[in-house]
């Protein structure tokens, strides 16, 4: 299968290049995924993945976890179309899965602040569930302002504004199957000329 994965994306006026390629991707979520299995043998745990950024890594991680388990989604809002939070959690869309007393396991594409998944955890919590651990693909380890609390990690990462495998900007750019990051140094876009 072709994926999409070119040296340089430009995507709303910016130009980003690779930061992780879909093979270090690949054997992280696999490792994680590995883990989990360890850690939940015999628990038939529930992912809950958070929409919209997290759907192709949760995706990938499913393929790697190989015990019984379900799948649902939520969604929130705390970027909007901007490349910084806006501080504000809005929620989109709830679970439908009951999940008291369930082995709950959130994923989200990234942790920046922090806010967005200690509002989440706070809100599952009060279903009571069995247990509650989170995954996340990302850590923008010198963004987090919250105290959180994240059992597997896959990358921890400088504050830099990332794109692709999920991640979005301005809605775009989730269809990359590597992960960009801004390009300080620019290329010329095709048809421009060097200044």
């Amino acid at each position: 299968m072709d994926h999409y994965k070119p040296e340089y994306v430009h995507c709303n006026g910016e130009q980003f290049r690779i930061y992780l390629t879909q093979e270090e991707i690949q054997e992280c979520v696999r490792k994680l995924g590995q883990k989990i299995t360890r850690d939940y043998a015999e628990k038939r745990p529930i992912f809950i993945g958070v929409l919209n950024g997290a759907f192709v890594f949760l995706a990938d991680l499913m393929r790697h976890v190989t015990i019984p388990c379900e799948i649902d989604f939520l969604k929130l809002s705390s970027y909007g179309d901007e490349k910084v939070s806006s501080g504000q959690v809005t929620e989109l869309k709830e679970i439908d899965a009951e999940i008291e007393g369930r082995h709950v396991i959130l994923v989200e594409d990234i942790v920046d602040t922090g806010l967005s998944i200690n509002f989440l955890i706070e809100k599952l919590k009060r279903s009571n569930p069995a247990s509650l651990a989170t995954v996340t693909l990302l850590h923008k380890t010198e963004k987090t302002r919250h105290d959180v609390k994240l059992d597997y990690v896959g990358f921890r990462i400088p504050s830099l504004f990332v794109l692709g495998y999920g991640l979005d900007f301005a809605q775009e750019g989730r269809n990359l199957a590597q992960i960009y990051i801004l390009d300080k140094n620019p290329k010329p876009a095709a048809g421009e000329d060097a200044k």
